[in-house]
Parts: C-alpha cells; structure tokens; sequence
C-alpha cells in the first residue's frame, strides 16, 4: 500500500536487497517508510512486488523523499561503502533540516564514520553509524543494530530500530553502542570474529573429510548433532545445511563443486589492520583473513601444487573415529572461544583509545539473536561480565576457564593430527599458541628485546630491579641505566 500524503516514520536511500528487505521489515512492523533509489526501477519493482506488506512512500528524488519525512527525519543509507555512501549523506544533508538524522546502514569503515559525524554535525544534522547484522534474511526478518552517534538520535531512533531488531527473551538485538564510529567499529569486529568462526569450522570439516575419511552427508550430520549442545550457533547450524546440499546439476555434494576461493569484502581485513595499529593480538582473526587470501591465490595454489612441494612424511589417522569426532568438537569449542576472546579484547581497546565507553554485556545481549555470530554461550559471555565488567580477558572467567580444562588435551591433539596429517589448520593451531602464550611464565620475547637492543640501542627492563637498561655492545659490554 502506498500513501503520497502520509509522512513516513523513517526512509530507506538504496534499495538493492539488503535496503529492499530493510524497508520491507520497517513496513511489516507497522512502520510508514519513505523508498528512494537512484534508479527509479528498483523503487518501483519494491512497490510492484511488496508494496501490499505495508504503508510505502516512494520518491523519485531526493528532495521529494526527504519532504515525505517526519520530523526530525529519519533515513537509513543502504549503498555501497565509500563514495557513493559520501555523496547520498551530502544530498541527504543539503535536503534536510537541522536536528534531521542520517543513518548509514552500510558496512562503512569506522575512520569514516567518525568523519562523516564531524561533518554532518557541522551542518547542524545527526549522523549515525549503524552496523547491521544478519545477511539478507536477517534485514527482512530481524537483524542485530549496533547504532554509534549521539545519544539524542539514539533516543530518536531507539523505539524505531527496536520494532525491527531481532528480539531473544523479550530483549531486542539493539542498543547504542557509543558516539561516532563506536556502532560501525563493533560491526566490524563482529564480522572479525565471524571470519575465524567461519575459518576454524572449515579446518574442523577438512580434519573429518581428509583425517576421518568421512563423506560431507555424513559431517553435515555430526554438525546437527553438535549444533544441540555447546557450539549451538547460526553458523554450525548453517554448515550442516551445506554440507547436506546435492549440486542440484551433477548430484555431488555441493561442496566438492564449488571452487575452493573464499571471498572478503573488507571488514576481516580492517578488524586484522587496526588489532595490529591497537597492538591486539588477535592472532586467529587475523589468520582466518590470511587463509581467505591464500584460498582466492589460485595460480600461486597451481603453481605451487605442479611443482610438487614436498610434502614430507604424512601420517593417516591411528585413532579410533568417535574418538577423533569429539576430539575435533572440543577442539572447534576451543578456538571460537578464543576468537570471541580475542574479539572482545579489541572491542575494548578500541574504546579505550577512541574514548567510547562500550559495554561489552550490551554486545554479548545483542549478538544473541539476528547476527550471524549468534551463539548459545553468548548467555555465558555476558554473565562473565555481569560477574566482572573488567575482565582481563574473556577466557579468564571463571566458568570458561573450567570450560577449557576439558577443552584443552583434545585442542592439542588435533593440531598435532592436522600437523601430522598435512592438512592446514591456522586458526586452530594460532589459537592454541596464543592460548599458550597468555599462560606462559616465559616468553622468548626476553631474547628479542636483547637483540633490539644489541643493533639499535632500544634498551630493555630487569626483572630484578626497576629501570631502563643499555648493554654497551660494541664496546666494554657494560651496563648501563637509562633512567
């Protein structure tokens, strides 16, 4: 249905599918949303095809879509990132009124939000930055919002973006995160700890194909079984799905037919770059990026596999197969905490360095439902910090370190089987070398500090004395105090 004399609640600019389901959830929610798209074609086909799911006002330009508003008006960006999402916020900006809020719904960079709210604030308008979670499902039927901005447009937009959100135990999946970029740069890390989830759930179906020697009919199964205990989650339940599926031309699995390139949009990358500029380890985030990039190498992978590279000596699996099955499922339990781990501890540096104040139980609540991190143990995440807001690290909560007392034997096991095997399993063994260094007593960082010293004079701290200290290399080896 459509009304050009009624004023709509809140807009939608870009109406590819995620802006199209968007508008169509704000529709179904008993909201009037005003559609603009710069291709008129596609604003019609929404109408033509949905336009009966509620009340639509659609726009050929800017001018008339942002006059279909109520005040102060609301409009959600959902174009492609960079500057094409810069000249709609100008358009927007130059239509509207003061105390009028723009909303980009987009994966944008989190620098660029923090930008873009400078400047729109300077033009006497709100900007917010909204990372929005879910896929194309989740935008129609109910996604997780993660809003940055000011904390008045929150109190604008709160009810609005409440009516949509997904909704676990009467609590909506949205909240204010915090001003400027906060929203987009906890989307990001969000879509972070998605790729080690999606990397280490991988390894774990490569060791039961190639370790096990088990067809992907009979591991979608073990998926749906482990799906009904700890690792209940959107992903575990959605790899079961794939690898159930048939080609639908060839009757493979479909999983033998698709090309073996994993494909990035970006924000795997930024939450790797900026743990490194925060100095973060976010050791199995980061390679769950590097092992998309090896994937999408192919002829570097061809050339590599004609030239035969040695292989040395590879071992098959001597262990009994159930055995092996749970090894690998606690192993999997293991290394996602430690990605959710990893992934809180850049959240939280992230606000401390741009003064944010982020709540993680507020991410822990919200990512319980519509986001594509969903998991059952978010519940235990946000009671470990119900119990300790200042937690030093995730995994040093009591009832995960419990968890981990039992994870920890058949962690080690399977990465020696996948190392024995020749099968790659970076998040796998990343997350366990950092798991091993948090509790080590010792690092060879000891080493390395004596060799910065050693070429560039960078000085080192005693462990028996305060103070800063300078070997005198070149000369009488003399020790010396700095300050």
């Amino acid at each position: 249905m459509t009304d050009k004399n009624e004023l709509a609640q809140i807009g939608v600019v870009g109406l590819a599918v995620m802006g199209s389901n968007l508008a169509r959830n704000f529709a179904r929610n008993g909201n009037t949303v005003a559609v603009y798209n710069r291709s008129p074609e596609k604003t019609h086909a929404l109408i033509k095809a949905h336009g009966e799911e509620g009340n639509f006002v659609p726009s050929e330009t800017i001018e008339d879509f942002v006059a279909s508003l109520e005040r102060p008006r609301k409009a959600i960006i959902m174009v492609k990132a960079g500057k094409a999402t810069d000249a709609v916020i100008d358009q927007l900006a130059e239509a509207m009124d003061e105390g009028d809020i723009i909303i980009d719904g987009g994966n944008a960079l989190f620098t660029d939000t923090i930008r873009r709210e400078k400047d729109v604030a300077a033009r006497g308008k709100h900007f917010v930055g909204a990372g929005i979670s879910g896929g194309e499902e989740g935008a129609l039927n109910g996604p997780a919002i993660m809003p940055g901005g000011p904390k008045e447009s929150w109190e604008t937009l709160g009810p609005i973006l409440e009516s949509i959100a997904a909704n676990v135990d009467g609590t909506p999946c949205v909240t204010h995160i915090g001003p400027d970029g906060a929203g987009h740069f906890v989307k990001m890390v969000h879509n972070g700890i998605e790729y080690a989830d999606m990397q280490v759930i991988g390894e774990a179906y490569q060791l039961l194909r190639y370790g096990a020697g088990m067809e992907p009919a009979e591991i979608a199964e073990v998926f749906r079984e482990w799906n009904s205990g700890d690792l209940d989650s959107y992903l575990i339940e959605i790899t079961a799905e794939v690898l159930a599926q048939k080609d639908p031309e060839t009757g493979a699995p479909l999983v033998d037919i698709i090309v073996d390139a994993a494909g990035q949009k970006g924000t795997g990358r930024w939450t790797a770059i900026n743990g490194l500029e925060l100095g973060v380890p976010i050791t199995g985030i980061a390679e769950s990026v590097f092992a998309r990039a090896l994937s999408s190498s192919t002829a570097q992978r061809a050339a590599a596999q004609e030239g035969q590279l040695p292989a040395g000596t590879i071992k098959e699996l001597d262990v009994d197969k159930a055995e092996f099955i749970e090894d690998v499922r606690r192993a999997l339990y293991a290394a996602k905490l430690i990605a959710y781990s990893q992934g809180f501890d850049e959240i939280k540096a992230g606000s401390e360095e741009f003064g944010w104040d982020v709540d993680p139980r507020d991410l822990a609540t919200i990512w319980r439902g519509g986001c594509i991190i969903r998991a059952k143990f978010l519940d235990r995440i946000r009671a470990a910090y119900d119990n300790n807001a200042d937690l030093p690290a995730l995994i040093l909560d009591p009832y995960f370190k419990g968890e981990l007392e039992d994870l920890i034997d058949p962690w080690r096991r399977v990465v020696v089987a996948a190392t024995q095997l020749g099968l790659p399993a970076p998040v796998f063994a990343s997350s366990l070398s950092y798991y091993d260094s948090l509790r080590a007593e010792r690092l060879p960082a000891a080493l390395i500090q004596g060799q910065r010293d050693f070429f560039g004079a960078h000085t080192f701290k005693r462990t028996d004395k305060p103070g800063t200290f300078h070997i005198e290399w070149s000369g009488d080896r003399s020790l010396t105090q700095t300050d």
